[in-house]
């Protein structure tokens, strides 16, 4: 059966001592897979996720020391979304509190109770509370109790000058449908629990983004396998006139690329492989993984990248 929804959402930090820290200690997800920016080496990618893995619940980092701060603005994704159980948001009030987590007071949003808050590097983050999350999936080996674990994503919200153009790519392509709308604010929901919520906010006029510490470098959309993302592809090239990058093989899952309307970079990746490809589910991202073209640069690799411990 093909799901859609959010595949995953990539995201640049700080130093990666700190951002390990942060999202494994104090947000309680898994560490599930330790890699390197393969466009970039030098550079470590984390992704951090429920226990699995799984699509949907994966929020990646490209940790840089030295970055320079980016700016939310037009053209740009202004806030990343997890799910928690509706009666857990008491428990993490308290918890960033005790933790000294930069945070807002609970609001509505939808019907909703969000709690918005920053990471140490300022990207912009909440937790929703969502009935009946605590039977989804979660990482239940750390910090964090299992009842009021994190269960995946819950979405993003994207700023644009104009919302209908990335409207259409969401609903006619990545299979979203409009449910609602609040002033310049609209909601598309996709058939999957996890990662299945984008907001669009109309923001014409206001500055454009800028890519640095604390922004999100793109958004991940789920295609099923090969077939159903060249399908994506076609459709976007034929309909749109929007052209993806050629396929890039991610190891635990392939993918391309494209600007949407609104000049945000989306990727439609594959649901498979899957972070088990290259370790055990028991010992995900317990050891630096790199891909085969890497392999014989590893103690170079090794050598330069930031300690950890």
């Amino acid at each position: 059966m093909r799901h859609h929804g959010i595949h995953h959402v990539t995201a640049i930090a700080g130093p990666a001592r700190r951002n390990l820290d942060f999202y494994t200690r104090v947000l309680g997800l898994r560490l599930v897979k330790k890699t390197v920016n393969f466009d970039d080496p030098g550079t470590y990618h984390f992704y951090f996720g429920d226990s699995h893995g799984s699509p949907g619940s994966i929020l990646t980092f490209f940790p840089w020391e030295h970055v320079a701060p980016g700016r939310t603005g037009v053209g740009s994704t202004s806030e990343t979304a997890f799910r928690v159980p509706e009666g857990s948001l008491g428990y993490w009030s308290h918890r960033f509190i005790e933790q000294g987590v930069e945070h807002g007071a609970l609001e509505k949003r939808f019907g909703q109770s969000v709690l918005p808050f920053k990471d140490p590097h300022g990207t912009s983050l909440s937790l929703v509370g969502v009935a009946d999350a605590e039977v989804g999936e979660a990482w239940a080996n750390g910090e964090v109790p299992a009842e009021h674990a994190i269960r995946g994503l819950e979405g993003v919200t994207l700023l644009v000058e104009n919302g209908e153009p990335t409207g259409a790519i969401l609903t006619d392509v990545f299979g979203f449908r409009e449910v609602a709308r609040d002033g310049s604010l609209v909601r598309y929901r996709s058939d999957t629990a996890i990662g299945g919520t984008v907001d669009i906010r109309g923001v014409g006029g206001f500055l454009p983004g800028r890519m640095g510490g604390g922004s999100v470098h793109h958004v991940a959309f789920r295609a099923a396998d090969d077939a159903d993302q060249a399908e994506m592809v076609r459709k976007l090239a034929d309909k749109y006139g929007l052209h993806a990058t050629e396929q890039k093989d991610r190891n635990y899952f392939r993918s391309v690329y494209f600007r949407e309307p609104g000049g945000i970079l989306f990727e439609i990746a594959t649901d498979g492989p899957g972070f088990a490809a290259d370790e055990p589910e028991e010992r995900l991202g317990s050891e630096l993984k790199l891909p085969a073209f890497l392999e014989p640069s590893r103690s170079r690799i090794e050598a330069h990248l930031p300690e950890l411990a």
